[in-house]
Formats: C-alpha cells, structure tokens, sequence
C-alpha cells in the first residue's frame, strides 16, 4: 500500500511531502484548492500520459515519487518485477518515480533503476484503483471480471489451466505426426524406389576406404609388376641367391669346428638365409597384392564408382549411405505402420479434451454459483447508496469452442442498468460519475478482500448526495478499508469524512501573482474544524462545530 507521497513543481504545488497508513484517508477542501492536481501527480507516478502542461510555471522539471509497502513473494507483482529484473530487497519500499519537463520528455524509474512508461503503468496497475468521474481503469475493464469472480468464489482455476496445456500438447504431437506422416506419404514412391536402389546397392561401412586402397595398390602393381619379378627371380632355382647361401652354409658347417671364426661365419650365414626366406615371404605377398589382373581392377574400380555416384546423389558421405539406407527404409516403415501411431494419438486428443471439458464445466457451475451470490450481495449495498432503482448482474456465458482457453470456456462480465425496465450494460456506460463511484464501490464491499490493488482511491464518491446516503458511503468505505485494503477518498461529505482514520485538508493561498497548493494532515481539532467548516459554508458556527464532534464520536 501506498506509505508516501512526494511532489514538486506539479501545477500549483511547490514542493509536498505525505505520508500514508493503512485504513480510510480523506482529502478534503474547498472547491478549486487543487484535490484533482493531487492525483494527477498521482496518476503520473502511476504511469498516466506525460503532460507536459502539469509542469509548474517558471520551473523545468516535475518529479513525483510514491513509496508503496515491499511487495508479497509470489504475487503477480512480484512476478512482474522479477521478469522485468526490478530488484526488491526483503522488507525495502517499492519506489516509483516519474521525471517531466516542461519540453514533454519524461522518465520512469523503479527502484531507481530506468524503466519504460508502459511496465511503470503495468506495475501501477497491480499498486492502486482509481475510481472516480472518468475511470477508466479497475474494476471497469471486463478483462479483469472473470479473476474477481473466481477470486470470489474461491475457484482454483489451476485444474483447468494444466487441462488445458495437456489437450494442446496432445494436438501438438498428433498435428506433428500427421504432418510427418502426410510428408512420408507424399514421398511413398521416392522412397520405395530409393531404398530398393540402396537395398540393392548394400554399403558396408568402410567400404570405401578398403575399395580406395584396393585400386590404389592394383595401380601401382602395374607399374612395378616387371621389377617384382626381376627381384623375385633372384630369389628362384639353384642359382638363387637363398640356394646359394644354404649350399655354402653346407660346406661350412663341415669346417666349423676348425676355427672358432668360422663357426661365427657360419652363424651369419644362418641368420642371412633366414632373413633371404623372410623377404622372399614378403616379396611374394606384395606380389600377389599388388598383382595387376584388368578384370579385377575394373571391378573394384566399378563399385567404388557406384558407391561415390549413390553418395553425391543423396548428399551424404559414402560412409553416411548404411546410416541413409536405415532412415529411409524407418520413414516408408512408418508410412505402413502410420495409422496406427495416428489412432493412439487422436485417442489421447480425445481423452485430454474430455478431461478439459470436465474441468472447464465444473468451474463454469462454480462461477455460475458464485455469480448469483455476488448479484445479491451487490444489491444488498445499492439500496442505502441511493442506488434502490439500478440492478446488478454478473453475466457468464459459453465463448466458442475456438476460443477455450486455459480461463476457461466462459467470458464474464459486470453489467447494471440504473433505472427500471433499462437494459443491462456495462459498467463504463453508466451516465452519471457518481452513480459509476457508488456502484464500484457497492461491488468493492461485496467482493470485500477478493483481488484488487491494496490501494484504492475514490474520487468524490459522494457527488450529488447527502444526509444519509453520505452516510452509507462514509460507513462503506471504513468497512472496506477495514478488510486488508488502504482506501484514499477525496470527498465534499462532511458525513464520509467523519469516517476516515486520517484526515488530509488541501488548501490554495496567493502571495502576490504566485499561487501555491497545499496538502497538511489534521490532527483532532483541525478535523473537528474543517468538518464544521464542510457543514456550514463560510462562517464557521458553534452550531456546526458540535454537529462535526457528533458525526466525529459516531467513528
């Protein structure tokens, strides 16, 4: 709720520092003393147009800055702040503040950290109700009706909104699926043919990489073939160079006990023999690797050609073509088994909308209920606010089904009609301002402590009425204040006045050609004063005086 208030250079005010508690506060005065600067400088803390003309003459710059209680953990404000990274320190003030200057620019700021006009107006919205002559905000916008009936009737509207969620993703996954399926079922003959081409064609993985190696090896055999058998040749017959050396390996095993060189001799000739068989195993195998036969070299030469053409026509690697040929045999699979897949999921659609329209009914029975108890509690307020001839209806009805939603399957609205035989309609057609006052304030009290800002503002409520409607009004807005709610009420009603915890009395005086605006607290004889000043005019009489301390001990 809203603790303090500073202004400067707004209109007629110079400088003004207030501060607020909970319960009912009025502002009072004569006509003409400047209550509505009051709250346009209110309204441009809040959000409200940047009008340059509200800039006090001879200055350039206007600032307003109100001070709101820290904001409850997991409210919609203290959501809103988070998304929009407004830091609130535990038990700190809200600050918000709005710059002017007389050129038209103007600045926000929340908690001294820049903001936009718009999240400023959003974050006052959730601060403070204004009702007054041309409100246009609270309780008249019908997109907030349905909250405050739900709040009233102590709906948990939560059921409904995770409904909602599980048959949307249920139509999600099924509008996926079948768009697949159609995509699938488009390329039916495409992938028939492509799958039997790579079906037919079978790639192995690595399979290129071993063809590759194959031809590059068969190649440069070709080109060595001639030389191989030279070297080989050396290695054949009885004058081989391995027949050689085992024939003088013969000779010298028979000298070797002679001399101890020769035994080493012979010991080089067995390793060279056994090294001469090693390379001739060798030579012999690289041969065969290498052998150049035309026939199998355009083979090998054909199916890396057919592997490499597949994979430039798919766009994949040829090593990617067994990973391909699985994906595209999986979509024409599920092309067959298709249907099948599409019947669970219309099934589950079915079973989730079933499910959203159970819940939905139930809270549509229960706002319907609800409804009809906030029509007769709204009436019970209308006949002492001198309201007896106008009716109060809460209308809830089906929207379309296209146009369900996680709220529901409901649209509702606050309607009346002030005279006899009218028509219902909305709120904010309502002729007379102060007929729109006592109205939202007749549902205010009936709604009591369900939804709304903390901070609720009436201006001149009481237009157009005394004696004991004032009264009635004066009793309603302590009542209201009472339940948890700060109520701020700019009033000509000595009666409503009377009722208020604090009493704010604003006045203008003139110093030669400047005029200034002026907001003081009263304290018990200065409100017993100004209500005798509301009760008589002009001249303040003993009479009058003694009437305010009676209206003050009815408290």
């Amino acid at each position: 709720m809203l603790t303090a208030l500073s202004i400067a250079n707004i209109v007629l005010i110079e400088r003004l520092e207030l501060d607020f508690a909970a319960g009912l506060g009025v502002l009072t005065g004569e006509t003409g003393a400047g209550k509505s600067i009051l709250l346009d400088a209110l309204g441009l803390a809040l959000g409200a147009r940047a009008d340059s003309a509200l800039v006090r003459q001879g200055t350039d710059k206007a600032q307003v800055t109100a001070s709101f209680a820290a904001p409850t953990v997991d409210t919609p404000l203290a959501t809103l702040l988070a998304d929009n990274e407004i830091a609130i320190e535990p038990g700190e003030p809200l600050l918000v503040r709005r710059t002017l200057k007389a050129d038209g620019g103007s600045r926000a700021f929340l908690n001294d950290q820049p903001c936009s006009a718009a999240l400023l107006r959003e974050v006052g919205g959730h601060l403070v109700e204004i009702h007054g002559q041309h409100d246009d905000r609270g309780l008249l916008a019908p997109a907030g009706h349905r909250a405050l009936l739900d709040a009233f009737a102590r709906a948990d509207t939560g059921a409904v909104a995770a409904a909602h969620a599980a048959w949307r993703a249920a139509e999600a996954k099924l509008a996926a699926a079948q768009s697949a399926l159609d995509d699938a079922a488009r390329d039916r003959e495409w992938l028939e043919h492509c799958v039997a081409e790579l079906q037919a064609l079978d790639p192995q993985p690595g399979e290129d990489a071993e063809l590759s190696e194959a031809r590059a090896a068969m190649q440069k055999g070709e080109k060595i073939a001639g030389d191989l058998g030279a070297i080989l040749e050396a290695f054949e017959g009885s004058d081989g160079g391995p027949a050689l050396l085992r024939g003088a390996a013969r000779r010298l095993d028979r000298l070797a006990g002679d001399h101890p060189l020769l035994a080493e001799a012979l010991a080089g000739l067995d390793r060279a023999i056994i090294e001469a068989d090693e390379a001739e195993t060798r030579l012999r195998e690289a041969a065969r690797a290498m052998e150049y036969d035309p026939e199998r070299l355009e083979a090998t030469e054909t199916r890396l050609f057919e592997l490499r053409a597949m994979a430039r026509k798919h766009g994949v690697q040829p090593d990617e073509l067994t990973e391909l040929t699985g994906t595209l045999a999986a979509r024409l699979d599920a092309i067959e088994g298709g249907s099948a897949g599409l019947a669970k999921l219309e099934a589950a659609v079915a079973d989730t909308a079933a499910a959203y329209t159970h819940a939905a009914s139930f809270l549509s029975d229960l706002r319907s209920k609800a409804a009809a108890r906030l029509d007769a509690a709204v009436a019970g307020e209308l006949v002492p606010l001198k309201l007896d001839a106008a009716r109060f209806q809460t209308l809830v009805e089906r929207i379309p089904a296209e146009r369900w939603g996680p709220e529901g399957i409901d649209r509702v609205e606050f309607l009346i009609s002030t005279n006899p035989g009218a028509p219902f309609a909305p709120l904010a057609k309502i002729a007379s301002g102060g007929e729109l006052s006592r109205f939202i304030l007749a549902l205010k009290v009936a709604l009591a402590e369900e939804g709304g800002a903390d901070t609720i503002i009436f201006d001149e409520i009481d237009r157009g009425v005394g004696g004991a409607v004032a009264s009635a009004i004066g009793e309603r807005l302590a009542r209201l204040a009472g339940r948890g709610k700060q109520l701020l009420a700019v009033t000509h009603s000595p009666q409503v006045a009377a009722k208020g915890a604090a009493h704010f009395v604003i006045a203008k005086s003139s110093e030669g050609v400047v005029t200034r605006t002026s907001v003081h607290a009263l304290d018990e004889a200065g409100r017993r004063e100004e209500i005798a000043r509301m009760l008589s005019g002009a001249e303040v009489t003993d009479e009058a005086r003694a009437q305010a301390e009676r209206l003050l001990e009815t408290i």
